[in-house]
């Protein structure tokens, strides 16, 4: 079982910034991914790494804006967020699964507003 806490949301200009943390507890040694899902539409991937950190995948929506990361010491993963666009706005969740197909535990979420 895994258990996923997120935080770091908020709201924010277009061309701004945001830092999302995602708190793991339980198994951790999990690929770990971030969704997001905006109002009226189905969620939709951004970002997930492997355990080692060594491997990102990125929805091409947010290549070159956002890095993903992780600190496994920590048991956190971060989603950093830059040059904002109102089209960014949704509730973003955190996930972990086995694998970069699937996801089997997730977090409640956090609000990101991008006001233009």
């Amino acid at each position: 079982q895994v258990q996923l806490v997120e935080s770091g949301g908020g709201l924010v200009q277009a061309g701004g910034s945001l830092r999302l943390s995602c708190a793991a507890s339980g198994r951790t040694s999990y690929v770990m991914g971030w969704f997001r899902q905006a109002p009226g539409k189905e969620r939709e991937f951004v970002a997930a790494i492997n355990w080692s950190g060594t491997i990102t995948n990125y929805a091409d929506s947010v290549k070159g804006r956002f890095t993903m990361s992780r600190d496994n010491a920590e048991n956190t993963v971060y989603l950093q967020m830059n040059s904002l666009k109102p089209e960014d706005t949704a509730v973003y969740y955190c996930a972990a699964g086995r694998n970069f197909i699937g996801f089997n535990y997730w977090g409640q979420g956090t609000q990101v507003t991008v006001s233009s």
